[in-house]
């Protein structure tokens, strides 16, 4: 049978996602966030799920209307109060919403880790902050640095510029982001793309996510934000 992971529609793209799981999501700011997917995703009625993103939310569509709808107990991110992030402030203010700030870089890098297999890392940034509370510290070096675990999740929704149908992907300038790494470390990756091409049109040497870390692709209607940049 011919290899098709190309969705009938967003519907189908988020089907069976569960109560309870860690969704990695793409993007910084507008730029790479699978606002689509999310929708779909809120309309599914997947609840108490951890989002990891690199900021909490852009407005009420996307994370932010999860997040409004209750739908989400914890959000894992580096910029919690980035521009827009209007929903999650008012909830985490109330305490209806736990909070994990972790630095940019670590973040991607706990995600890449769980995507390669690796089992933690050492790093500088946070030593001696509250960020460090709780974990492992030593001297590396003549350096002090911290412990991180990988971060791993059962979904990752990603933001793609063009895919075939096996699943093969490229991006669209700074849209990017974290949709490499996020992709390998997931149980269940979907990606929402701009334009579906036939097999061949990507070279082998443009392909950024190869297609054995996606599993649906879902083509957008529309440009969407994060075609904008």
């Amino acid at each position: 049978m011919a290899i098709n992971k190309i969705c009938e529609s967003f519907e189908a793209a988020v089907s069976g996602i569960k109560d309870g799981s860690t969704i990695l999501v793409s993007g910084f700011g507008g730029a790479g966030m699978p606002t689509e997917l999310l929708n779909a995703l809120r309309e599914q009625g997947a609840s108490e799920l951890t989002i990891v993103s690199n900021n909490a939310g852009v407005g009420k569509e996307g994370i932010g209307g999860l997040l409004l709808d209750g739908r989400v107990k914890k959000v894992i991110c580096s910029y919690p109060r980035s521009g827009g992030s209007v929903v999650f402030e008012e909830m985490w203010a109330a305490g209806k919403v736990d909070l994990e700030v972790v630095p940019q870089g670590t973040l991607s890098e706990r995600i890449r880790a769980a995507g390669a297999g690796i089992g933690g890392f050492y790093t500088p940034t946070g030593v001696g902050t509250q960020l460090a509370e709780g974990k492992e510290v030593r001297e590396i070096n003549g350096r002090l640095q911290v412990l991180e675990a990988p971060l791993k999740g059962d979904v990752a929704f990603i933001l793609a510029r063009q895919s075939d149908r096996w699943g093969n992907l490229v991006y669209n300038k700074s849209a990017r982001n974290f949709g490499p790494v996020m992709a390998p470390a997931a149980d269940l990756t979907v990606v929402q793309v701009h334009e579906v091409v036939e097999l061949g049109v990507l070279g082998p040497e443009v392909i950024v996510t190869p297609s054995i870390f996606v599993d649906r692709v879902v083509k957008m209607s529309g440009p969407g934000m994060g075609e904008r940049l």
